[in-house]
């Protein structure tokens, strides 16, 4: 597998996560976005705890 499987994989489960969870329209809509950029939030904060 590459890289982009990965991801792809990823961003899949979170979709079906975050949309599973919602409760309404703009819940679902906002997860859709979540499950997109997750990646960038997860190194963001592994960034910040390394204090790079």
């Amino acid at each position: 597998m590459d890289n982009g499987t990965i991801y792809g994989l990823g961003v899949i489960g979170a979709l079906v996560y975050f949309i599973q969870n919602s409760t309404g329209f703009w819940s679902g809509a906002l997860g859709v976005l979540k499950a997109i950029i997750w990646p960038a939030m997860v190194l963001y904060k592994v960034l910040e705890l390394l204090k790079i």
